[in-house]
């Protein structure tokens, strides 16, 4: 060679075949005969030559690119839905395409913007709910296929995620008749799940005849779970105490924040006799049954959500005639979560 193969003009020269030819090999191999093929292999194998994937879809009346925005990249109940995801995605000859909005309504905009240019097929999409941009997501939605997770944009939008309000009856009954009934401590009010998981509580404690207790949180939109709650339980616990000795989090990593908070303020937490607090969650974390104590919690099926994501965003994109999954008509997907019992509560 010459010089180097850059663009799929110079490949062509190399090859010695048209250039429509070889942009139909890349864009599916099995569309030429096969000497063609054979013939394209061994060039792309001794030339090294791989097109700009991006390029080659933008040329594509639908691409094979899939977008996926989360709130945080780094949550781990984020990190192993995208994982899932992708590997479906990767099976099924799409590439999934994975942008954080870091909690941050212009970083969601700019993630949205940028499917638009990669013209993606479609999105599966975990929305910063209250900040969330709902007109561009709502338009996104009108040229591509959507499918929300964790938290839907509103109540129409396809979705899928755990039923809040099974899981919360769950872990509310547990710790009931367990123990003395939880107060809860509340996340954030980040998207709508804060707002739904709230609620969630506040109505199986009522249906227990039970009065519901909150601790207050303030008006300071933040996915720094840990540290925010951290911070107000060191506080709680140094100017009195909890309204009652059971603690219901919201989710696990707010339960993180006041674990390690109690430990540090001398203050017993666990199921024994000798034990002044008991404190549940709601997920169950990768970390969870590490920590100490092990963190009782409901579980969220992190696989089942993102294999379910998929499978509707192949429905929506004519992929899915095969599936032996029945999809509702109203693409709203709701999974139970199961109990899981430790020492923390």
């Amino acid at each position: 060679m010459k010089k180097p193969i850059k663009t799929m003009e110079d490949f062509s020269a190399f090859v010695g075949l048209s250039r429509p030819t070889v942009s139909k090999y890349f864009n599916d191999p099995n569309s030429v005969r096969k000497t063609t093929r054979e013939i394209i292999e061994a060039a792309v194998k001794q030339s090294g030559f791989r097109p700009n994937i991006f390029a080659v879809n933008l040329n594509r009346r639908r691409t094979n690119i899939l977008g996926i925005i989360v709130p945080n990249s780094t949550d781990p109940f984020y990190m192993a839905l995208t994982r899932r995801i992708e590997g479906i995605a990767e099976q099924a000859g799409y590439l999934a395409f994975v942008l954080s909005s870091d909690g941050k309504p212009e970083l969601e905009e700019r993630a949205i913007e940028t499917f638009k240019s990669m013209n993606v097929a479609g999105a599966i999409i975990g929305p910063l709910g209250v900040q969330s941009h709902q007109e561009k997501l709502t338009k996104l939605g009108e040229s591509i296929p959507l499918v929300y997770v964790d938290s839907p944009l509103d109540a129409t939008s396809p979705f899928v995620g755990t039923n809040n309000r099974q899981s919360f009856k769950l872990i509310v009954d547990y710790l009931t008749r367990s123990g003395e009934e939880p107060c809860y401590f509340g996340m954030p009010i980040v998207n709508s799940n804060a707002l739904e998981r709230r609620a969630a509580y506040n109505e199986a404690m009522t249906n227990l005849n039970l009065e519901p207790r909150f601790v207050p949180i303030e008006d300071r939109p933040t996915w720094d779970f840990e540290k925010y709650a951290f911070d107000k339980t060191t506080r709680i616990l140094k100017e009195g105490a909890f309204p009652r000795k059971t603690i219901l989090c919201a989710n696990d990593r707010i339960a993180f924040g006041v674990v390690s908070a109690a430990y540090q303020s001398g203050v017993k937490v666990g199921r024994g006799e000798d034990c002044q607090l008991r404190v549940a969650g709601h997920d169950d974390q990768p970390l969870s049954r590490y920590m100490c104590p092990p963190l009782t919690t409901v579980a969220q099926n992190y696989n089942e959500i993102g294999r379910l994501a998929i499978e509707l965003l192949f429905n929506k994109l004519g992929e899915n005639q095969d599936s032996k999954t029945e999809l509702p008509a109203g693409s709203r997907i709701l999974l139970n979560a199961e109990i899981k019992l430790r020492m923390s509560a």
